[in-house]
């Protein structure tokens, strides 16, 4: 059956782009970076070239009755890109032209091994960019649609799913949808675009992309502002937000974060320990015109230091790349660190720093530390939990989770479900929403073809 399967492949890919996964060669690609993720070990790897070769895979997959894993740069923290044992694990990575940048519509259309970083340099080109940041810009643009991945810019921007306009995708019988287009808005039956943002290779194969992008702003004030605790950061947010300065960074991060961050990049900002142990709000203004925004900085620094900042340090313009370059790769720092999870959740803004002292509590009852950091200003929280013994980390995260949840939250904000989650969410998540995404499935893959370990169980 394997040999078959295997001549198939072939065929349909070219006997050049298709290995076993026994060869020591694919073996990076057989899991993300979730830490709490083993490899999987797939039958065979595959690069197609196009959607014709996507959907002949997915067919001959089907037919010899073997799942399918999408992998895009293998960025990801939740599993979702891990196949399962046995599957047809399906690499993108020949799958990376830039389609076409359209500055007049100011729309891209990309294939899914696309970098963020080369999709971002081919608008700049135009005075475009594509803002969605991640952390990683390896990251590809097929994954971080089905992570519907977001990032520090999400506070003004939003996450993936505000700037995904159309798709091309291979379904679970290898047939081919398109939805959507360059338009900035329909209301022409059901939103299949956003359906498919998000769903983690278990609905279908992106195979095409079309974005939005938006105008560069080219000028930039940092500050950052230590307080004396995580209360005090979400009340001056939301008196930031509530003002209209639209910044397009603005974080949170507690005093061993910023410590981790800061040694990681071997940046010293010259803050006395006391406030370097501070909780912290780091907010990033950008616009078209220095004297705006330099007003809007001035005006930021007054409301910073009238809701209890201990200082409100402006930073200067390579120490604050520096910092937001840093704290963009926080996981890299933790996972130095020893980090045993790494986890997002998302709650109301207001109820961050409620959680965060719940999550820190949980860690507590089962003898694990929790750090934290986060999208201060869409309540999207990033925890680094350190506890080595397998049954105590699961007693910590499932207590995390619930917290979550109990404040009205939803257990990821940008990284996904993935294999890492989906038991937390079968048991924490709403029953009736839970029984809707298992129809939904049934019903685009009846056979359980695409990820089926991934999401949801």
């Amino acid at each position: 059956m394997l040999s078959a399967l295997a001549a198939t492949l072939a065929t349909a890919v070219g006997p050049d782009h298709v290995v076993t996964g026994d060869d020591p060669s694919v073996a990076d690609l057989c899991h993300d970076e979730a830490l709490g993720v083993p490899a999987g070990k797939p039958a065979h790897v595959v690069w197609p070239a196009d959607r014709d070769e996507v959907a002949a895979v997915v067919r001959a997959a089907r037919a010899h009755g073997v799942s399918v894993t999408a992998r895009g740069a293998g960025t990801g923290l939740s599993g979702a890109a891990t196949p399962d044992d046995g599957a047809v694990l399906v690499a993108f990575a020949r799958m990376d032209r830039i389609l076409e940048i359209d500055p007049v519509d100011a729309v891209a259309v990309v294939q899914p091994g696309v970098t963020l970083a080369d999709l971002d340099a081919a608008a700049g080109e135009h005075g475009l960019t594509y803002p969605v940041h991640p952390g990683e810009l390896s990251a590809s643009v097929g994954g971080t649609v089905a992570t519907n991945a977001g990032g520090m810019r999400a506070v003004r921007y939003g996450v993936t799913r505000a700037h995904v306009l159309g798709l091309e995708a291979v379904l679970a019988d290898g047939s081919v949808a398109r939805t959507g287009g360059r338009l900035v808005k329909v209301s022409s039956s059901y939103d299949l675009t956003q359906l498919l943002v998000g769903s983690e290779g278990t609905l279908a194969l992106v195979t095409e992309v079309t974005v939005r992008l938006h105008p560069q702003l080219p000028v930039r004030r940092t500050v950052l502002a230590p307080f004396s605790s995580a209360e005090a950061v979400t009340t001056a947010v939301g008196r930031v937000l509530a003002t209209g300065l639209a910044p397009s960074v603005c974080e949170y991060l507690d005093g061993p974060t910023m410590r981790a961050v800061c040694a990681a990049a071997d940046l010293t900002l010259g803050l006395p320990d006391d406030l370097l142990d501070a909780d912290h709000l780091l907010v990033e203004l950008a616009g078209r015109r220095a004297e705006r925004v330099d007003e809007d900085a001035e005006e930021l620094a007054e409301l910073l230091g009238a809701a209890g900042a201990a200082d409100v340090f402006d930073l200067p313009a390579g120490s604050a790349r520096r910092l937001v370059e840093a704290r963009e790769k926080a996981f890299w720092a933790v996972k130095a660190a020893g980090a045993d999870e790494i986890v997002d959740l998302v709650v109301p803004r207001s109820a961050m720093a409620a959680f965060l002292a719940r999550a820190r509590a949980a860690g507590d009852a089962h003898g694990a530390r929790v750090l934290g950091c986060g999208h201060a200003g869409d309540g999207n929280v990033h925890l680094a939990v350190f506890q080595p013994d397998p049954d105590a980390l699961a007693a910590t995260l499932h207590d995390v989770f619930a917290a979550g949840i109990a404040l009205g939250g939803a257990i990821s904000g940008e990284h996904g479900v993935g294999r890492a989650k989906a038991r937390h969410l079968a048991e924490l998540g709403d029953p009736g929403a839970l029984d809707v995404v298992r129809r939904v499935r049934a019903a685009l893959d009846p056979d359980g073809v695409l990820n089926p370990g991934c999401a949801l169980r």
